[in-house]
């Protein structure tokens, strides 16, 4: 019954996908991170654990359809644009909203931000999931768990440095920038267009992804300053 319990392949898979997602995930803990630090400190590791066991639940059942989805024309154009749209609410500054409830709407909105980032983040980053996983539902969900203390290890002690660095905000805010502007050019629907007209583009593509994200985060910030 528990046959794959002695069966080296199926511990070398486990480790493959351990490995995999320790190294995929760091762009997800910057996410994390960005989207807990307004919370008040009590309610950031609860938004921490439960984005993360949120986005690792929605990676499970990605895996098994994401190969499929990857071949849809304009699905990362539209991620794109929705992290971009992400990376700038997460740089923007927000009014602070009083009393319990405000607080708890807060509490909520984090977790939806990290669980949203992270289906976007995580289109191309859960193929190598799932290649490893060769099929195996048991696999796939054991790699994943095993997985979700070192992304909430990582995203609390980010979190704790962009209190004490607030240009790492900025920082976090133009991966996001990179990672929208790599996926833009990378949409099966225009990267052949882009290789035979502006191959340049796909170098560009990210950086442009970056200027975009803090050029706006910054100005909308400075309206935010003079309003006060």
């Amino acid at each position: 019954m528990f046959d794959w319990a002695i069966d080296p392949r199926f511990w070398a898979g486990l480790l493959q996908i351990i490995w995999i997602d320790i190294i995929l995930s760091g762009d997800n803990a910057v996410v994390i991170a960005l989207a807990c630090r307004r919370l008040p400190r009590h309610q950031q590791r609860v938004a921490i654990f439960a984005g993360t066991g949120a986005a690792i639940a929605l990676r499970v059942s990605m895996a098994t359809v994401v190969t499929l989805l990857l071949e849809i024309s304009y699905l990362k154009l539209i991620g794109s644009v929705l992290l971009l749209w992400i990376a700038i609410k997460l740089l923007a500054p927000q009014d602070q909203e009083g009393g319990e409830g405000g607080s708890i709407g807060n509490l909520w909105q984090a977790i939806r931000t990290i669980v949203i980032a992270d289906f976007v983040m995580s289109l191309d980053n859960v193929i190598g999931i799932a290649a490893a996983a060769k099929g195996s539902v048991l696999l796939l969900t054991l790699g994943l768990m095993i997985s979700i203390p070192l992304i909430v290890f990582s995203s609390t002690l980010i979190l704790k440095f962009m209190g004490r660095y607030p240009w790492i905000i900025t920082l976090g805010g133009a991966l996001l920038g990179y990672i929208a502007g790599e996926m833009a050019v990378t949409d099966r629907a225009v990267t052949g267009w882009i290789a035979d007209h502006v191959p340049v583009l796909h170098t560009v593509g990210p950086i442009l992804g970056i200027v975009f994200v803090v050029a706006v985060g910054k100005a909308l910030a400075v309206r935010a300053a003079k309003s006060e």
